[in-house]
């Protein structure tokens, strides 16, 4: 999931600057203080127990894509790091719902957390966290042209846990300029696992390549997986290695907030034509259709 393809980026305004966090309680979601200036989601959760949590946007302003999903992912996480809790997805879904429909921007980020104890620093004994910021969307001349990524030197233990602190710990990394816009994450055999807040798809020899249990599984990652094979594209789980990119014929980003992103240069070094190709293309169209088909309400109202 990937997530936090909205944190701003040189150049880049928010619409409405308005952050909220809240708790769920059991008469639904309670307004929490929120510091001074803070301009994004993720900066809420600096200095709480943090266990695992998930993040996405809005689309048509309180509409998401895949929610089940990430419920279903944040759930897996909680049961792989043995704990007894599982959401309260009815209380969650409806927390959503009212949060993001009384929310003033177009459409926001949204972060929820399970924490590892209860926020007593924020006055609350709940566990339970539900954060909105402005939703940025990647630039539009990023999306025509295509961006470049670097390696970071980090790795996840668990990949299959979606853990709030590697939040803080990729941090080193931030997403910045058109030339360096991510980070990848490659192993000690030289497999390329995913980026620091995104999954690394590419096309290599007619297939398109992407992680299996080596990396954490995004949201958009599968859903992109279901559009291709849906367009006659080959899907192979087998993750791309260092020395492989000069068979890469396309590569890209996906996320839950920024869908997909070509990229085009790896530290430096042009992928393919060094410009988005076609299969990029059809991809992300089908993906923008997609998204405005199925997007859905947390709460269907009548």
């Amino acid at each position: 999931m990937k997530d936090t393809g909205t944190e701003r980026r040189p150049g880049e305004r928010a619409g409405t600057e308005v952050v909220q966090l809240f708790a769920l309680t059991p008469a639904g979601p309670r307004a929490l203080a929120v510091p001074a200036g803070a301009r994004h989601a993720h900066e809420l959760f600096d200095g709480l127990p943090l266990l695992v949590y998930s993040a996405l946007r809005t689309f048509q302003h309180e509409r998401f894509l895949g929610l089940e999903y990430h419920l279903e992912r944040t759930d897996r996480s909680l049961e792989l790091l043995g704990r007894r809790e599982r959401l309260d997805r009815a209380r969650l879904r409806a927390a959503l719902d009212r949060c993001v429909r009384a929310y003033p921007g177009a459409d926001a980020f949204v972060r929820f957390d399970v924490l590892a104890e209860p926020a007593r620093a924020l006055g609350t004994e709940e566990r339970t966290l539900l954060a909105l910021s402005p939703f940025v969307p990647v630039p539009e001349a990023y999306r025509r042209t295509g961006v470049g990524v670097g390696i970071a030197a980090l790795s996840r233990t668990d990949p299959l846990i979606k853990k709030a602190r590697f939040v803080l710990e990729r941090r080193p990394y931030p997403l910045g300029s058109q030339e360096a816009y991510e980070h990848l994450i490659v192993d000690a055999q030289g497999r390329i696992l995913e980026g620091t807040s995104s999954n690394f798809v590419a096309l290599v020899d007619g297939e398109l390549r992407l992680t299996g249990d080596e990396a954490l599984q995004g949201v958009t990652q599968r859903i992109v997986a279901e559009l291709a094979r849906g367009l006659g594209l080959a899907v192979v789980r087998r993750p791309v290695r260092r020395e492989e990119l000069g068979s890469v014929t396309e590569a890209f980003l996906t996320g839950s907030t920024r869908g997909i992103l070509s990229v085009v240069a790896v530290e430096g070094v042009p992928i393919g034509s060094g410009r988005p190709g076609p299969w990029t293309g059809r991809l992300a169209q089908a993906y923008d259709e997609h998204a405005q088909r199925a997007a859905r309400p947390a709460l269907e109202h009548p």
